[in-house]
């Protein structure tokens, strides 16, 4: 067998980028200015400004990202810019209307106005309340008003008078009888200067005390009189509606002026076709309704009564006095009642559930009108109802203050309270699944979200970029008020940055993640009493964040220590190989080494993914078998037919497999089975191929190879041990030192390869062989045993079908015979 060329390795420089401290300008943190802007979304940035900008309909934001990448922050930043801009918006109130109490009347006025016009109001009736029952006790409306009483119960009592006098001529007496709880007047005749009634005068008549034909005149005269009796009632009963009406006149007469002159200071004051409209009602109103001022102590005493002047009171729905510029409303909790508002309900004396116009209460959403309102996309669609009366609300620009908690509960009123136009850019947060849900599921989000904002968890490391994350970390220890970083602190937290990005040449932008590691190297500063946060600080908060979250990883590390799962590092196996899968942990990844086996033989079956078979393997896996097999019969089956079986197994693998990156490595044990090769533990692999076998990245290759160092170090490095890894990967390095240092000592190595062939050098120590002009391998490579144990399965096949066919035939022939 020819011996394989040795392969270059990747030099310890290339394992990480290294920041060089002579970069940092300062030697501490509190050299650097804090930092106000955003850092490496100009993208973002750009589309958000546009849609903050144009001010037609459907021009809202929809912001998406992964949590952490400053989307909510750099809202927060650009909508405070605009805050101080443009005019403010007008205050919104609701007043009675007296025609349809159930439809309360909208009212708009300049920012401040709607609380001066508020408290008029109160004023206009606090004055009533206290110059009208004044009014009402002075000498010259109590003269009047007795004056109007004592004119009327005179005609009253000249006429009874008269009636009476008409009455006792005629032998009758008019009496009060008690009907019930009442009396009534009642004529009774006079016997001997005595009344009697009929009753006792039919007895006296039976008794022969007192004539008949005496009893029926008397009967006759009262019928007479009795309806005469009606007549005098009667104009009795006008003479007080006249003396009622004088007196409700007179109060009029005296009241009106006082009620007129204030509501007319208001009316001056509010110049506007709408106020002054409702100021006649309220005028009208209160004039017909002069009673509730004389009523102000049994209401005081009674206060379960309610407010008799509730009315004439009004619901300052939004208050702008204090709002400079374009309003900014930051919505944390938009469930109906906070995103749109409600009508509150108050249950009466019966219990019944009762509500009036000055129980209707704005939400965020009206509180932004005229400027920005900010809510998170999965909050406001799990609310119920929220999603589509935003939408609602978007689309038309009319809001429409509704009582959500009402559709579920008993009330004897209903309000519906006037429409109100309205202009607020709504800016909403989320990521790119419910995006894109929303924008193919529902036909109008795109009409009323037309900007999308879309942030990058990455961005190019220029020097500029890493001035600005130094800046970024001065504002977060000035803002809380924590120690200073040195430059070994600096560069280390850039260098989890970039490690973080998953590229030497990027760096995160997940600044939450980074701010948290800075708090907590901080932290770990204050309890060594340090003056300042070194590199040792920040290592050490790496590290603690990650311990905390790592017990599954301790798990897997113990069963391969204790043999539980089979893992080797050590020897040559044919047929077997170390795969590098990685496990993710929320926001963390770890790697460890996985097992792979293949077995071949002779039949047609192809290549049998044993995890597929067992409901184990994902879309991704069951695709690069499937590219593998497509590499197998193009490179090997090209002038016989493929016939081969082999099964792949990740061996002590229960939980499922997904992704592409061990294609390669399925493919290396596969052709180690079909030349006999053994290929060595001590290297593991990792990489996906395609049918030219070629190896193309995959991703999480620092936690890949940091997981097999931990397995080899655990059990005993030899000095040989390595990973085998993607070329193109070389680029995703940021490796942790204590690697890098046994790489350097020659004690773990890390091979860059581009294809099938160099991969199988690596692990079999043999050349791999080209393919000759006339299309077989040269002798003594890994190529040319695996084209000779091809051509034998292929041979074996044919002998075998061979012999089926003949004993069919001679099957046949014994049957006809």
């Amino acid at each position: 067998m020819k011996k394989a060329p040795d392969l270059k390795e990747l030099s310890p420089e290339k394992l990480a980028w290294k920041l060089d401290l002579d970069k940092i300008s300062f030697d501490t943190s509190n050299g650097f200015e804090a930092i106000q802007d955003i850092i490496g979304q100009e993208r973002a940035l750009n589309a958000i400004k546009t849609g903050l900008a144009i001010k037609s309909p459907g021009y809202n934001i929809f912001v998406t990202g992964l949590a952490g990448t400053g989307r909510t922050s750099t809202i927060k930043k650009l909508l405070e810019k605009l805050k101080d801009t443009g005019d403010s918006p007008d205050d919104i109130l609701y007043v009675n209307n007296f025609q349809k109490p159930d439809e309360p009347k909208l009212i708009f006025l300049p920012p401040g106005k709607g609380r001066d016009f508020r408290n008029s109001m109160e004023r206009l009736l606090d004055m009533l309340k206290t110059n009208i029952p004044e009014l009402l006790k002075s000498e010259y409306y109590k003269e009047k008003k007795s004056e109007i009483i004592e004119n009327g119960q005179k005609k009253q009592k000249e006429i009874l008078k008269k009636f009476e006098e008409e009455v006792s001529k005629k032998g009758f007496s008019v009496v009060q009888v008690q009907v019930g709880l009442l009396t009534k007047p009642e004529l009774v005749p006079v016997v001997n200067e005595k009344p009697t009634s009929f009753s006792q005068l039919e007895a006296m008549v039976r008794e022969e005390k007192f004539p008949r034909e005496k009893l029926e005149e008397l009967k006759k005269t009262y019928d007479e009189l009795s309806q005469k009796m009606e007549e005098v009632l009667s104009k009795v009963k006008e003479i007080e509606d006249n003396m009622r009406k004088e007196l409700k006149e007179w109060d009029e007469e005296s009241i009106t002026p006082i009620i007129n002159g204030s509501i007319n200071e208001i009316r001056e004051k509010f110049n506007q076709k709408k106020i002054s409209e409702y100021l006649d009602d309220v005028e009208k109103s209160l004039i017909q309704k002069i009673d509730i001022f004389k009523t102000k102590e049994k209401e005081s005493k009674q206060p379960m009564m309610g407010d008799p002047f509730q009315e004439y009171h009004v619901n300052l729905l939004i208050d702008n006095t204090k709002t400079t510029g374009a309003p900014v409303v930051i919505e944390n909790n938009p469930n109906y009642p906070n995103l749109f508002g409600s009508i509150e309900m108050t249950p009466s004396m019966g219990g019944i559930i009762q509500t009036d116009f000055t129980k209707i209460k704005a939400g965020s959403f009206l509180k932004a009108n005229g400027g920005y309102l900010v809510i998170n996309a999965q909050d406001a669609l799990t609310e119920p109802g929220v999603w589509t009366t935003l939408k609602r609300t978007l689309k038309y620009q009319i809001h429409e203050i509704q009582n959500y908690a009402s559709l579920y509960l008993f009330s004897t009123s209903r309000l519906k309270p006037e429409k109100i136009k309205c202009q607020v850019d709504v800016v909403m947060i989320g990521d790119s699944y419910i995006y894109n849900l929303l924008y193919f599921l529902d036909p109008d989000f795109k009409k009323i979200f037309k900007v999308k904002a879309e942030f990058d968890t990455e961005t190019p490391r220029t020097e500029q970029r890493m001035e600005q994350y130094i800046r970024f970390i001065k504002m977060v220890t000035k803002e809380e008020d924590l120690k200073a970083f040195d430059k070994g602190a600096m560069a280390h937290v850039l260098e989890y940055a970039t490690r973080m990005s998953g590229r030497q040449k990027k760096i995160s932008t997940r600044f939450n993640n980074i701010a948290d590691i800075v708090r907590e190297a901080a932290h770990w500063a204050k309890e060594d009493e340090s003056t300042h946060v070194s590199r040792g600080h920040v290592e050490k908060a790496i590290r603690e964040r990650y311990n905390r979250v790592s017990l599954i990883e301790d798990k897997i590390q113990e069963l391969i220590e204790e043999g539980t799962l089979l893992i080797d590092t050590e020897g040559s196996v044919v047929g077997q190989v170390n795969g590098l899968s990685v496990y993710p942990i929320g926001e963390f990844l770890f790697g460890k080494p996985t097992r792979i086996t293949a077995t071949t033989a002779v039949g047609r079956g192809g290549v049998i993914n044993i995890e597929r078979e067992a409901d184990l393997s994902g879309r991704t896996h069951n695709k690069g078998v499937l590219i593998l097999s497509g590499f197998l019969r193009g490179k090997y089956c090209q002038n016989r037919p493929f016939s081969l079986s082999a099964s792949l197994a990740f061996e002590q693998s229960y939980s499922g497999v997904e992704g592409d990156s061990a294609s390669s490595t399925e493919v290396y044990a596969i052709l180690s089975s079909l030349s006999h090769l053994p290929l060595r533990q001590d290297i593991a692999v990792t990489g996906s191929i395609n049918q030219k076998g070629e190896i193309q990245p995959i991703g999480a290759v620092n936690e890949k190879i940091e997981g097999f160092y931990e397995v080899c170090k655990e059990k005993g490095l030899t000095g040989k041990q390595g990973v085998i890894i993607p070329h193109q990967n070389g680029l995703n390095l940021m490796l942790r030192q204590e690697v890098i240092d046994a790489v350097s000592e020659d004690k773990f190595h890390i091979y860059p390869v581009k294809t099938v062939d160099q991969g199988m050098e690596i692990l079999t120590g043999f050349e791999a062989g080209e393919l000759k002009k006339d299309g077989t391998f040269e002798e003594g490579t890994v190529n040319y045993l695996v084209d000779q144990e091809l051509d034998r399965l292929a041979q074996s096949w044919r002998r075998y079908t061979s012999r089926k066919e003949e004993a069919k035939q001679d099957k046949e022939t014994n049957k006809s015979s």
